[in-house]
């Protein structure tokens, strides 16, 4: 018969009891949560950042060849007027650029955006734009939808004269479009390919307005003829007999020589010569003699007069090119790009893995006179990372485990608590994939950080199941015995830590949705890490000891003897085949084990050494401890008011650190931007990049200069400058450590250039504006003007700022033609007809497609650059007035040559002046007070007004939400305890840890002059949950003591010399766990590296002084009498006596093991 199952013991589960007599099950358990676990990460996404939900939306709307003013007040205004009463919109802005308007809604954090991008779209619906405007483009940023590759595609030819370079360009460009675009977009994972660059293929219609004007013709009647007659149009089916046929006309241009021959119209506009012209079709259509038709035409044609108008006669017909809006540089070389985005959903590692795969078959394919570079790959910078962190997980957790031998000595129990670290981390994967987590730099950060916290529980654990071995009790007893008395402070530890959590979700800003994965991950694991402690380890520990579960064994069988002859082989060979396995596997084992020991014979004297060497300044310390506790005991007063002063110095140090928002990930690229003068052609914006290029093309430490002049290939959403006279250089590096100096170099070399505006930033992957931005408002433009002038000439006299902008500097050359109302009324004109002849002729109309190549070409229609090409020529544009007469443009406007804004700003409806620089030697927090205080000596003026916007705004706003949190977490912890401990005082004295943690951590970031930041803020918040622990532990086993009987002080000294060595273990784990992160080797590590440097300052002296000050407080506070914890501890027994009826067979065996 069966023992009775221990859960049925007076009706109450007991997971402790459980663990250690279903051990076959804790293990069959645990093996199947790690195998889950596996197969989860192998399916786990691969991506840089978390999925972070930006609440802002742009709305673009391109109005091609429109000025900044009337992009403002036909475009912008309208939008903000329309979008202004979105529902939960905390900011409207919006960006007037040439042919372009941005407007940016911004919304607060944790806003469904989703929703809102519905609402949106129903208020664009109701927009009224001008009707040659492109409809209005919802988008939005998201760091994902960057281009995971860029490539550059570029000639080995040698330069030769212009004609060679536009030839090679084009035949670039086509490669691009018709080869690789189709090649790359049907790769796994790949959403898109955009195509910038090079020389675009366009079919150029160059019309001569005097010849037009002298045949009556108009350019309208010139795009109409190319509309109607390039068409191919379905006319339906029919039936002759049992044949079905399919009608369509065929009437597309099949070369650019049939689009020259179109015929426009016949010369002669009189009646008589339109009735010949009838009475001519009439014969040729009565007549099917080709003979005849040529005579009637000749006749006719004689006769009449009438010549009929082709395009070639009025126009220049050409495959060309259309007008450049980019310029792209590889390596000096002009090239074309192609821009890879991934899917939404895509494994970015996965999809750069089989676009790599595709281009290694299309190299071996590609002509020997095109070089192809890859410029970026965004899966190098993620698998770098992602292996740094792995790495710093690695290093953490096997210096924890060093730690954990140097002070056990015993192999087995290194091994049993060690055991919790994979399993804890491997089973974390599973819980991740369910929640829909990536494998990113933040998450595998938190799985980093937990590598020095996973293994606490299990320590205390061990080290309590070794105390109640040294007491006497059975391996089994002692297992179940030892983790009961410390698994209430475990589960209050492990739930303290995972509660400060919590308040990350009140989060406001771009911290709260950066670390949400990180606290997810390192909740998960700690989680898993009690629950380890809680079956794995007891289950372990009690495996020398026999289980009373178990059955007695059966006796052997007799082996087989066959009495038959010709069975005796058969049995020879079955047991020759069962010996050569078994023993085989004997073997195999006996070797691992001889193996292992003869390791051990060498490697353990050596550990032991180690750990002797170790041991010493432990053994010292722990005396030296155990002297100063009584006496801190007797003269509390000093000791509290040692950690007052510490307390206090480390609150007036804190303005001397400094505040930043999120450090910036160095990668190994950076890129500057230089804004040259509104109005500079693209050409010599092109002449800048590539003299950069070649000044700075050998120096040390740059694999290559990669330039983009003009609008470049992004479609993300972010409102960043473009245009002609914009140009970017993307400076590649070899070795990121030289960027400051090569940002340098460049600022000096742009000195020549003054009248260019620099600016130097990594890679965008947070949504973050300029690091100083400054607003004024106000509303008088010239008073705005005037302000951001002023005070972007102040930044500039100050070293401290770099690379200063301001949007109301420069203005842009402008042609304003004003009309003549009364004169064009008198010649039948009405202002809109002139205006649309204007566009037509300057900027030109695409009238039809024409298929080249199975591609789909403009048909540009325009005059000739000859009669475009300056001021006097826009006068002298032809206009056709009422009646057939026509006119130039400088008899019924006046045309002349100004200066209008460059782009206009706005902030909640109201036009703002922006002032943007980057920092030098100075922190955010210290620059934003000392331009207030710059302003406040110098004021800009009385009708302005300033404003801190961009990283500031967002750094005090994230700060404010931060402090809330603190203290929110704060609060948690403390209703753990109270919860745990049932008492509203033992918690109160526990809290007195976190101003101590707030001492190590401050201390710890002045000496590595790391600035307070949201990374900062996100450490001590984890702080509060890990310092707690050790007093936790501490004030668990005190009580413990006082309820056994012993007085409060005895208690109190007992208390700390019993946990005195697993709260340093715990600590030095988790110290040594965080050293690699803070350390800061490696990608991504600007991330890790404060928040661990946090950590560690905190955990470290926070243990010190709670040693001592925690007990000194504990015996100040606590007055109740010792009678009363001796009560206390005495209903306990009898309540657990009387709800556990232990089996007496049960016990009986386990006293006889004991």
């Amino acid at each position: 018969m069966s023992a009775p199952d221990p859960a049925a013991a007076g009706g109450r589960f007991d997971l402790i009891e459980f663990a250690t007599r279903r051990r076959v099950t804790v293990a069959m358990a645990t093996v199947t949560l790690v195998l889950f676990g596996l197969i989860s990460l192998s399916s786990l996404r691969v991506e840089l950042l978390p999925d972070l939900s930006y609440p802002t939306l742009t709305v673009r709307t391109d109005y091609e060849g429109a000025a900044p003013a009337e992009v403002e007040t036909l475009i912008s205004q309208p939008a903000e007027e329309a979008l202004g009463v979105v529902k939960g919109l905390r900011k409207l802005k919006s960006v007037s650029r040439t042919g372009q308007s941005d407007v940016v809604l911004e919304f607060a954090w944790g806003t469904d955006m989703q929703q809102a991008g519905l609402d949106v779209r129903d208020k664009m619906e109701t927009l009224q734009l001008p009707l040659d405007a492109k409809p209005p483009v919802l988008l939005r940023f998201n760091p994902s939808t960057q281009p995971i590759m860029r490539l550059a595609l570029s000639s080995k030819q040698e330069d030769g004269d212009e004609s060679d370079a536009v030839r090679r360009l084009m035949e670039l460009r086509r490669y691009a479009d018709e080869d690789l675009k189709r090649k790359l977009e049907p790769v796994s994972g790949v959403a898109a390919v955009k195509v910038g660059g090079g020389l675009e293929d366009e079919i150029q219609v160059d019309i001569d307005q005097r010849k037009l004007a002298q045949l009556g013709l108009s350019l309208d009647s010139v795009i109409q003829r190319l509309k109607q007659e390039n068409v191919n149009l379905s006319g339906g089916r029919l039936e002759e007999g049992s044949q079905r046929y399919l009608v369509r006309t065929v009437n597309q241009f099949a070369d650019v020589e049939q689009m020259r021959e179109l015929l426009l119209t016949t010369a002669g506009g009189s009646a008589s010569a339109g009735s010949e012209n009838r009475q001519l079709m009439s014969a040729i259509l009565g007549s099917r003699d080709p003979n005849v038709i040529a005579a009637l035409r000749g006749d006719g044609g004689g006769s009449g007069g009438a010549a009929p108008i082709r395009l070639k006669d009025v126009a220049e017909v050409r495959q060309g090119y259309k007008e450049r809006e980019a310029v792209i540089r590889s390596g000096g070389r002009e090239a074309v790009e192609l821009a890879v985005y991934k899917e939404g959903d895509a494994n970015t590692v996965a999809t750069a893995d089989a676009l790599e795969a595709k281009l290694k078959d299309i190299r071996a394919k590609m002509p020997d006179d095109i070089d192809m570079t890859v410029v970026e790959d965004q899966s190098k910078f993620i698998r770098h990372a992602i292996a740094d962190v792995k790495l710093d997980a690695v290093i953490g957790g096997l210096l924890s485990i060093l730690v954990i031998f140097l002070f056990l000595r015993d192999g087995w129990s290194t091994f049993v608590i060690s055991l919790s670290l994979p399993v804890s981390i491997i089973a974390t994967f599973f819980f991740m994939g369910q929640l829909g987590l990536s494998l990113n730099v933040m998450s595998l950060g938190g799985l980093a950080l937990a590598t020095g916290l996973v293994v606490d529980d299990s320590i205390v654990v061990l080290e309590s199941i070794a105390k109640a071995r040294e007491r006497g009790l059975g391996v089994l007893d002692a297992t179940i015995q030892g983790t009961r008395e410390v698994s209430m402070a475990v589960v209050a530890s492990t739930l303290t830590t995972i509660a400060v959590f919590l308040p990350l979700v009140f989060v406001e800003g771009i911290a709260g949705q950066l670390f949400r994965d990180q606290a997810l991950t390192v909740s998960i694991a700690i989680a898993v890490s009690l629950v380890v402690a809680m079956t794995l380890i007891p289950m372990l520990s009690s495996l020398k000891g026999h289980t009373p579960l178990e059955f007695p064994q059966e006796a052997p069988r007799e082996r087989w003897s066959p009495e038959r002859r010709w069975q005796k082989p058969v049995a020879a060979t079955g047991r020759g085949v069962g010996a050569m396995f078994r023993y085989g596997f004997y073997g195999l084992v006996w070797a691992v084990a001889r193996a292992f020991r003869g390791v051990a014979a060498v490697v353990g004297p050596v550990m032991r050494k180690a750990s002797d060497l170790a041991m010493a300044p432990y053994g010292r310390g722990e005396a030296a401890y155990l002297r100063l506790l009584p006496r801190a005991l007797a003269r509390p007063w000093p000791v509290l008011g040692g950690a007052a002063l510490a307390f206090v110095l480390t609150l007036a140090a804190i303005p001397m650190l400094g505040m930043d928002l999120i450090p910036q990930l160095a990668q190994d690229r950076f890129e500057m931007t230089a804004k040259l003068p509104p109005g500079t052609p693209l050409a010599q914006t092109d002449a800048l990049v590539r003299d950069m290029q070649r000044l700075h093309a050998d120096e040390p430490g740059v694999r290559l200069l990669y330039g983009v002049s003009g609008t470049g290939t992004r479609l993300d959403a972010s409102p960043t400058e473009s245009g002609e006279n914009i140009g970017k250089l993307t400076v590649v590096m070899d070795d990121a450590s030289r960027e400051s100096g090569l940002t340098e170099k460049l600022r000096a070399a742009m000195q020549d250039h003054p009248a260019a505006q620099v600016d130097f930033a990594r890679p965008e992957l947070f949504a973050l504006s300029p690091p100083l931005e400054v607003e004024i408002e106000g509303n008088d433009l010239e008073a705005i003007r005037v302000a951001g002038n002023r005070l972007a000439g102040m930044l500039r006299d100050n070293p401290h700022y770099a690379d200063v902008k301001s949007t109301v500097e420069q203005g842009f050359p402008e042609i304003q033609i004003v009309f003549d109302q009364d004169r064009a009324a008198t010649l039948g004109l009405t202002t809109r007809q002139i205006a649309d002849a204007v566009v037509n002729k300057v900027r030109g109309n695409v009238a039809t497609r024409y298929s080249f190549r199975d591609r789909k070409i403009d048909v540009l229609v325009r005059v000739r650059e000859s009669e475009r090409s300056s001021v006097d020529d826009i006068r002298r544009l032809i206009v056709k007035a009422g009646g057939g007469t026509s006119v130039e443009l400088g008899s019924v406007a006046e045309v002349v040559a100004a200066t209008g804004p460059s782009e206009i700003h706005r902030t909640d409806q109201r036009r703002v002046a922006i002032v943007s620089a980057n920092l030098r030697d100075i922190d955010l927090g210290t620059a934003v007070a000392e331009v207030q205080q710059m302003v406040a000596d110098n004021p800009l003026g009385t009708d302005v007004d300033m404003r801190i916007g961009g990283q500031g705004e967002e750094l005090g706003e994230s700060i404010r939400s931060l402090l809330f949190a603190f203290g929110l977490a704060v609060f948690l912890v403390y209703l753990v305890m109270a919860s745990q401990f049932e008492s509203l005082l033992h918690p109160f004295v526990i809290l007195f840890t976190i101003p101590l943690a707030m001492v190590g951590a401050v201390g710890a970031l002045l000496l590595t002059g790391s600035p307070v930041s949201v990374v900062v803020f996100i450490g001590l918040i984890l702080l509060v949950g890990l310092v707690v622990k050790n007093a936790i532990i501490l004030i668990d086993k005190v009580n413990q003591l006082r309820e056994a009987g012993m007085a409060k002080r005895e208690a109190l000294v007992e208390g700390a010399r019993s946990r005195l060595r697993p709260i340093m273990m715990t600590t030095l784990c988790a110290v040594f766990g965080f050293l690699p992160l803070a350390l800061a080797f490696g990608e991504g590590a600007e991330v890790r590296s404060p928040m661990a440097i946090t950590v560690i300052g905190g955990l470290l002296v926070s243990t010190l002084l709670t040693l001592v000050v925690i007990p000194v407080v504990y015996d100040l506070l606590d007055r109740k009498p010792d009678e009363h914890y001796l009560r206390r501890g005495q209903r306990a027994r009898r309540g657990i006596a009387a709800v556990v009826v232990p089996n007496p067979g049960v016990a009986a065996g386990e006293g006889a093991q004991g």
